[in-house]
């Protein structure tokens, strides 16, 4: 941990010349992404602590890092002897960021701390100006990162090359998804709009690129106004086919610098759509026209599948399907001959989805948690923690690969071997609920949130809980994670609407001992409509056994009996034809009925 102490020191000395009492590292990029380009992992380099979601506060005296609880653990480990207090967040007693930074700059007399204005949106900077304020005015800088001043050997930034996504995968073609936002911009009397989320141009502009690990996007600003656009982006970058593509389609392509003045030729009467929890705090502050308080209507466009991209996940998830059954196959039998472990079977998965047509890479780095690891949500073996498997206790496997025709997650929690009365209770309960919502039939514009207790209700009533949501969008060659709806407790009011994709993964995580979590991707499609209106369910796109063995049968009910039944008899009609007989006879042995 001296690299971080040295860093920590070197950041006081940059913060005491500009008279700063704090600094605040965040987990963002400008385009406020998920997971982000090495070039933007200020918070990462700062700590040491690699999880994708957290931030780092930095004060004269102490340091700590706010996180969730799917990286509690790991980040207890990473933050050791580096100076830097964790913070759990949503655990009593807590403090929030600007609790614990009204007390530091109490003691130290400063009135002033600093976050990046390129890499906050606006909308979180202006609430934590406004919660600064109230506590004895303290003021916020946002034109200073100390970090131009001591990270030395910073990565560049990503340069990937851009290429087209064809419309056979994506299933509508620019022209028409211009024109639907076009309308949108005319609906609300809008000049334009400015685009910063990645995976909105991606998926706007049909064009790829790998500028982020495991997400097929590349760092732009999009300018989209009634007749034109404009693509901020270094030229080099793109294809001869994607240029040529681009000055059809009339997009005019610009340094990506240039988005400072992007505005600079409109009326200040002008309206023009910043989304504020997207753009970043400097370039809207900067913005001299009239902005519209409402959301950019692209999440939820994208998030709406069309019939070509849900044909295309379908095909995804056979193929995805055949990886997973050769890999289970292989498994225990690997495990008993020994000589496995969490690094080797993650490497032989993505060997078996690489072999498999229109395979692009991973969707997210495999977590593959045997035993206590598969208590860390987010675990990722590293060879100074890989484990050795045995033919005995449970294997946490959650991954997912990209294909030109869709993207998958799933997660399963396989047996190895024997297992205790506590896994076997908690592996049923966290089926049950990952059942229960499976079989959920609801109202059309229903939230995620309305929907989140059915995966919890049976483990609540044994005293188990999880803190991570119970599921997310999941994108069409595109990022894993995608919104804007979710099934979580937390209140998410986007609707849930036919054509959506969401996960279903409850879990239950037993500290130091083992985890459990399933996960099947769905989609949403029409149910019935009545005199009470329209009403949906969720299929499974997922194709893949649930391990029967740690399941203890009579806490099962009939009807969820039946749901696992025809989920299995409809795995193995969809892989059967697709593998030998070797794995056939495996699958159909995986997918019996039970009764």
């Amino acid at each position: 941990m001296g690299d971080i102490s040295n860093r920590l020191a070197e950041i006081r000395v940059e913060l005491d010349r500009e008279s700063l009492g704090a600094y605040i590292f965040t987990s963002t990029d400008p385009h406020n992404g998920e997971y982000v380009p090495d070039h933007w992992k200020c918070r990462e380099y700062v700590s040491g602590f690699d999880g994708s979601a957290g931030t780092v506060v930095v004060a004269g005296l102490d340091a700590a890092l706010w996180t969730d609880s799917r990286y509690f653990l790991a980040a207890e480990r990473q933050l050791r002897f580096s100076g830097i207090q964790l913070m759990k967040e949503r655990i009593a007693g807590t403090p929030t960021i600007p609790e614990w930074l009204s007390q530091r700059l109490m003691v130290s007399g400063k009135t002033e701390v600093g976050i990046d204005g390129w890499t906050n949106s606006y909308a979180f900077v202006q609430e934590l100006k406004q919660e600064m304020r109230s506590r004895g005015g303290i003021t916020v800088r946002t034109n200073y990162n100390p970090l131009d001043y001591v990270w030395n050997d910073r990565p560049a930034r990503p340069s990937s090359k851009v290429v087209l996504h064809d419309v056979a995968y994506a299933g509508e073609n620019i022209y028409r998804k211009l024109k639907r936002l076009r309308s949108f911009l005319a609906e609300h009397s809008l000049q334009a709009i400015l685009i910063s989320s990645l995976d909105d141009i991606a998926w706007l502009l049909n064009l790829r690129a790998a500028d982020v690990h495991c997400n097929p996007v590349f760092v732009s600003y999009l300018v989209v106004a009634h007749h034109d656009a404009a693509l901020y982006i270094d030229a080099s970058r793109l294809s001869e086919q994607a240029a040529t593509y681009l000055n059809r389609n009339n997009i005019t392509v610009l340094p990506y610098e240039d988005v400072s003045h992007a505005f600079e030729h409109l009326d200040p009467f002008d309206k023009v759509l910043m989304d504020p929890n997207e753009t970043p705090y400097t370039l809207y502050a900067k913005t001299p026209c009239r902005k519209a308080d409402i959301p950019s209507p692209l999440p939820m466009m994208k998030a709406v599948k069309n019939e070509v991209e849900i044909k295309g996940f379908d095909n995804a998830m056979m193929r995805d399907g055949v990886a997973m059954v050769q890999f289970l196959r292989w498994l225990r039998p690997a495990v008993e001959a020994g000589g496995q472990t969490e690094i080797s079977v993650s490497d032989k998965l993505r060997e078996l989805r690489a072999s498999q047509d229109l395979f692009v890479d991973l969707s997210f780095d495999t977590i593959a948690g045997y035993q206590e690891h598969g208590a860390i949500v987010h675990y990722e073996a590293t060879p100074a923690t890989d484990m050795p498997l045995r033919p005995e206790g449970l294997l946490l496997l959650d991954s997912g690969a990209h294909y030109l025709d869709g993207t998958t997650d799933i997660t399963r929690t396989i047996a190895l071997g024997p297992v205790t009365d506590e896994q076997r209770l908690v592996y049923t309960l966290v089926l049950k609920g990952n059942i229960q919502l499976a079989m959920l039939k609801f109202p059309k514009g229903a939230s995620g949130t309305q929907l989140d207790a059915l995966a919890r209700k049976d483990m609540w009533s044994y005293g188990y809980n999880y803190l991570h949501g119970t599921g997310h969008g999941v994108g069409s060659y595109l990022n894993v994670h995608e919104g804007p709806h979710q099934i979580r407790m937390e209140y998410r009011p986007a609707p849930l609407l036919e054509g959506m994709t969401v996960t279903d993964e409850p879990g239950i995580y037993v500290s130091g001992r083992f985890g459990v979590r399933i996960e099947n991707t769905m989609i949403i499609e029409k149910y019935m409509t009545t005199d009470f209106g329209e009403f949906l369910q969720m299929r499974p796109l997922t194709l893949c056994p649930i391990d029967l063995a740690p399941v203890n049968i009579d806490m099962l009910t009939a009807e969820e009996k039946a749901w696992l039944n025809n989920y299995h008899a409809d795995v193995y009609a969809k892989l059967s034809p697709l593998l030998d007989d070797d794995h056939r006879q495996w699958l159909a042995e995986a997918t019996k009925s039970i009764s």
